[in-house]
């Protein structure tokens, strides 16, 4: 398979498949292709498997799209704008991502649910109790809010990230919350009760656009 990612911030995967090749989305996440492609929808997994993907931000049912009888082209568009990473990952290897941010996969990649290790983490952190887990081997894309920033944590380096700004990292990296020190801070510092912590060693990819945030200061607007 090849790709292109193309669009700016409002970006598209184009796939091109030779005839036999195959990816897969979620159900919806096709946005165009070209008529030799076949698809074919199931729940991939038990039905426990599919309940735990959907818990992740993911959806119950995976559609496969296989190119016949020649090359075929697809297409995967973000649903936000910001960007779409590549990542290719060999037999075993995984990485951790944010809830809802797979957006397509070559087949033999794994999507599963990943529960953060500490219960306040998920709790207060910002980023969710549940987060995904992408196995390989494979090439997965994953969507990003707004752009990418890339930080290598060796051992026992530590990072403070605000509410909702963790994209990917190895599950190498520990996540979890630091409480906002002084009562002004708190109240006056708009950062919120709680900061998350990530600790090395492991890669750790940020976003400098949350949705979430996005939509909050929308709602804000309109209220006022």
């Amino acid at each position: 398979m090849k790709y292109e990612i193309q669009g700016g911030q409002l970006p598209v995967v184009v796939c091109t498949l030779e005839a036999g090749e195959e990816v897969f989305t979620e159900s919806g996440g096709m946005s165009w292709m070209s008529d030799n492609m076949s698809m074919s929808t199931a729940r991939e997994g038990s039905l426990l498997k599919g309940v735990k993907r959907s818990m992740s931000g993911s959806s119950m049912f995976l559609t496969t799209y296989k190119s016949e009888g020649g090359p075929g082209m697809i297409a995967f568009a973000s649903s936000y704008p910001g960007s779409i990473r590549a990542i290719n990952l060999e037999a075993g290897q995984n990485i951790v991502c944010q809830s809802g941010s797979f957006l397509a996969a070559t087949s033999g990649i794994d999507i599963e649910i990943f529960f953060q290790r500490k219960f306040g983490a998920g709790l207060f952190g910002g980023e969710g109790f549940i987060m995904q887990r992408l196995t390989g081997p494979g090439t997965v894309f994953v969507e990003i809010d707004g752009a990418a920033m890339e930080y290598a944590l060796q051992q026992g380096q530590t990072m403070k990230v605000d509410t909702g700004h963790v994209a990917l990292m190895d599950d190498s990296v520990s996540l979890d919350i630091t409480r906002v020190k002084g009562v002004k801070n708190v109240l006056f510092g708009g950062e919120g009760l709680f900061l998350t912590t990530l600790t090395g060693p492991g890669n750790v990819t940020l976003q400098s656009m949350p949705a979430v945030k996005v939509a909050a200061a929308l709602a804000h607007h309109t209220a006022t």
